[in-house]
């Protein structure tokens, strides 16, 4: 049996909205689908498809994106005007430095650089 990872789903009010946001910022076309779903093919292998459902975000992710940039400041300058937040300061650890967001439905994702 071979498995592998065809998409990535997020739960939200607005698929239509937030895929246009997500398309801006990690670039590709969104397509909007039958039953109001939406995704935008992502470089790589999967694609990232939002399905709507009826109740907002509620507590802290269980899973979360880290996006790869080269520059963490035009990073997190490019996806602000998007409609992306800040949550709290950037951060310098050990393995690099990252700058946690929340897109337009709340939901948490990083920057991360090397």
């Amino acid at each position: 049996m071979h498995v592998r990872l065809q998409q990535i789903v997020v739960d939200c009010r607005e698929p239509r909205t937030l895929v246009r946001f997500w398309a801006a910022l990690v670039g590709g076309e969104p397509v909007d689908r039958a039953r109001g779903w939406s995704h935008v093919d992502l470089p790589g292998p999967a694609r990232l498809a939002f399905q709507p459902v009826p109740e907002g975000r509620a507590g802290k992710n269980r899973l979360h994106l880290d996006l790869a940039v080269d520059d963490l400041a035009a990073a997190t300058d490019k996806a602000v005007p998007l409609g992306a937040t800040r949550v709290g300061p950037p951060v310098t650890d050990d393995q690099g430095s990252f700058q946690t967001m929340r897109d337009p439905e709340g939901n948490e994702f990083c920057l991360v650089t090397p």
